[in-house]
């Protein structure tokens, strides 16, 4: 008598119940992580401040991967960046021959070494081991965190001076900036030689340009024209280069200019750059809270 079909329909029986068993042992577990993952992707579309608090934290475990092909990447650039170097050396050496023509050269060395570590600014180098230039909320990952002395709010500029970014999250190792080709990006800009100054930000569009907004109808901007920072912000330095003027117009109402400008800094080369600390800058800002807490408190009154 063959028991072959029942034999098997009564195997396939027993797993199907097994695995069903199973499902019911673990659902809890399986659900809560699906719960979890969809809480997580709520909390980091939030904000951009909590996406690049997340990023930092994933990229302080996924550091060092980054790193390794940010080496390799380095590595088959480095015949650029040494003709880089060459050529700031070479203008860092014409401006040092100027100084030693001028009379008062004595004077103006005694003054820069009296300065010593007073200097208002401080700066540090580090690499890039992440950096994405396709998206509206970019951001750069460093490879230097608060065991190096980056803090937020420091600048980032490239190798050649120009303006990057500023940071806004660090870990140990590591440091998430927020570039100029974010939309959440605010600086304040001016024309070169000029007190028109407007505010420059990044319309998602091109990673080779940016916006000055508000800036006055008396300006007259001219093609080719270089645009640098004001020193307005507690982030930057004044006369730092953002670009160079593409083209202008006139808003609606004829009374500010909007100016596209070419970014002088390549975001799509970046291997080192440059951090600048502005001393002042917690100085400044408490003052202009303990400011603003004294104009609530009169307003209350």
């Amino acid at each position: 008598m063959d028991c072959g079909p029942p034999v098997r329909n009564l195997e396939l029986g027993i797993v199907v119940h097994k695995l069903i068993e199973f499902i019911r042992s673990i659902y809890l577990v399986v659900l809560f992580v699906v719960l979890e993952a969809l809480a997580v992707g709520y909390y980091a579309r939030s904000t951009f401040f909590t996406q690049a608090r997340l990023l930092a934290r994933s990229n302080a475990a996924a550091g060092a991967v980054h790193e390794f092909f940010a080496g390799v990447q380095r590595y088959f650039r480095l015949e650029t960046e040494n003709r880089v170097l060459l050529d700031r050396v070479a203008v860092l050496e014409e401006r040092l021959a100027q100084y030693e023509e001028a009379a008062n050269i004595d004077r103006l060395k005694r003054y820069i070494l009296d300065l010593g570590g007073c200097s208002k600014f401080r700066v540090m180098t580090a690499t890039v081991i992440s950096n994405t230039i396709n998206r509206s909320q970019n951001f750069v990952t460093i490879n230097r965190g608060l065991r190096d002395g980056v803090t937020p709010d420091m600048a980032l500029l490239a190798p050649g001076g120009s303006m990057l970014g500023y940071i806004v999250d660090c870990t140990d190792r590591y440091s998430v900036a927020l570039p100029i080709l974010n939309t959440s990006f605010r600086a304040s800009g001016k024309l070169e030689g000029t007190d028109y100054f407007g505010s420059v930000y990044w319309d998602g569009v091109d990673p080779h340009s940016v916006l000055l907004g508000e800036l006055s109808k008396y300006a007259e901007p001219k093609k080719g024209q270089k645009v640098v920072t004001t020193g307005f912000s507690q982030f930057f330095p004044e006369n730092v280069l953002i670009g160079w003027v593409e083209s202008a117009s006139m808003n609606e109402n004829r009374t500010a200019y909007t100016v596209r400008l070419r970014l002088a800094t390549d975001f799509a080369r970046l291997t080192d750059i440059i951090l600048v600390e502005n001393r002042d800058a917690c100085e400044v800002l408490d003052l202009q809270a303990r400011q603003e807490e004294d104009e609530r408190a009169h307003v209350d009154l």
